[in-house]
């Protein structure tokens, strides 16, 4: 027999997190790992969306690195999960930052603002960085609500969002797209 996806145990506006404390949907830590849980579903999009096999890898490697990511954010740190939960590492940081790295060497140098679009993988990448930004400001905003949160985490996501914007400029390279240039009105 199927496992049933729904279980009416959310149907008064509470949820768990890993540990078993009950928080209402719209808590904080619930709000977080939702939205990576949404940047995640735009990561896949951007993927369905590109063709180049080296940016699909690596896209592949942080849609696990945020499940990671969302497992931290859904415990509890006030109980024991008695669940292995994978870590974030520091080499996962280095791996974004090589890859901005190498994406920049063949990039031109940036002149201007570049406003996002002139094609759905630039433009769903760009959807993706401001997703994690936001997902950023949130870890943020629990971390000064003084709730724990791994350092990394931030860090992670912050490196990320720069990923995806040089990524953004990096497909519209490899599709000969060029950058909708920000023309400010004076």
């Amino acid at each position: 027999m199927a496992i049933k996806i729904y279980t009416k145990t959310g149907d008064q506006g509470k949820t768990s997190l890993i540990g078993g404390t009950k928080v209402p949907k719209s808590h904080i830590r619930i709000e977080s790992y939702g939205t990576v849980d949404e940047l995640n579903s735009y990561i896949g999009l951007v993927s369905d969306y590109i063709t180049d096999t080296h940016s699909k890898a690596i896209l592949k490697e942080i849609q696990d690195r945020l499940f990671t990511i969302g497992s931290s954010l859904a415990c509890d740190p006030d109980k024991d999960t008695k669940m292995e939960i994978p870590d974030l590492k520091e080499p996962d940081i280095d791996l974004l930052e090589k890859e901005i790295d190498k994406m920049n060497e063949v990039l031109p140098p940036m002149k201007n603002f570049i406003l996002p679009g002139g094609h759905l993988a630039v433009s769903t990448t760009h959807v993706a960085r401001c997703v994690c930004r936001r997902a950023e400001r949130i870890c943020v905003d629990m971390q000064e609500q003084q709730m724990f949160i791994d350092p990394l985490v931030i860090k992670y996501l912050n490196r990320l969002s720069d990923y995806f914007f040089v990524l953004a400029r990096y497909i519209g390279h490899l599709l000969n797209v060029p950058e909708v240039i920000w023309k400010p009105r004076m």
